[in-house]
């Protein structure tokens, strides 16, 4: 089954093509990333920029996927902020542009984000309101109900936190903190900021065997136990053997929205809904 991955330079993106790289042949799967990022050297990636139409469509037409796993967006919440035009033409126009072009027939998965929630109101299922607080969750927001909106068949997977590694060595909470504290530079943590944090390899095994199944509508992954950034940021850095120095703010001090309390809890009983290992665990 050929699949495309959009945004396999992202941290789930980057999770779910390496591997798949290494065990399949290059023609069933692909991987995309923006022109405007930095390939690692050998990845494999191509380009592609989401916010061109006529680009997506004739990338589409040349690969042809059976599925389509949809990470690419701009995940950084003070980014967003700053360029909220270019936010918007990336995460919603560019799902747009996928939205129109894709055939029928292709599997489409979307990966969102637990920023669709605040942090003040939860515990969250799959039936809680979205409330989001920064102009990345607003964008995420309105990707999901067009996504089910166009395709009533297609799979929205709300993603939490993720640790692991990323494809360039420096973003993600867990490279983040390695190369900071090498180069001796400040690391604040936000101490009043609770997520369902776990390991970006047992999310994309999740992942995967819901791109198998025939789920459709929107379904959260959830962790064993919510964890704190302090507590996520000082246990990282004793298995990596870091004597990192860190600050501490809260939410109010931070010049951009940070979440609260983000507990991704489910409606859904079945073995998809198994709560995954925290990060902590």
């Amino acid at each position: 089954m050929s699949t495309l991955i959009l945004g396999a330079n992202s941290m789930m993106g980057w999770t779910l093509f390496a591997p798949l790289a290494g065990a399949r042949a290059r023609s069933d799967l692909v991987g995309t990333c923006s022109p405007k990022t930095r390939r690692p050297k050998g990845s494999g990636l191509q380009t592609l920029d989401m916010v061109e139409a006529e680009e997506v469509k004739a990338f589409l037409g040349s690969v042809r996927p059976q599925v389509v796993i949809h990470c690419a967006a701009i995940c950084k919440v003070e980014k967003c902020e700053r360029h909220p035009d270019y936010a918007w033409d990336v995460n919603v126009g560019g799902t747009l542009n996928l939205l129109h072009c894709l055939p029928d027939d292709v599997r489409l998965v979307y990966c969102s984000s637990d920023h669709v929630f605040s942090g003040d109101t939860g515990p969250y299922t799959e039936e809680s309101i979205p409330d989001p607080i920064s102009y990345y969750g607003q964008t995420r927001v309105e990707s999901e109900r067009l996504v089910l909106e166009h395709r009533p068949d297609a799979l929205v997977i709300r993603v939490p936190l993720c640790i692991g590694p990323s494809y360039n060595g420096r973003s993600g909470h867990f490279d983040w903190l390695r190369y900071r504290c090498g180069k001796g530079l400040p690391m604040t943590i936000v101490q009043d900021e609770f997520r369902s944090a776990m390991p970006t390899q047992a999310a994309a095994h999740r992942i995967l065997e819901m791109v198998d199944s025939d789920l459709s509508g929107i379904r959260h992954l959830r962790a064993t136990k919510l964890a704190s950034r302090p507590a996520l940021a000082e246990a990282l850095s004793r298995r990596q053997g870091l004597e990192a120095v860190l600050n501490f703010e809260t939410r109010s001090q931070r010049r951009v929205p940070h979440l609260g309390r983000v507990e991704l809890q489910t409606v859904f009983a079945d073995r998809f809904a198994a709560p995954i290992p925290s990060v902590l665990d």
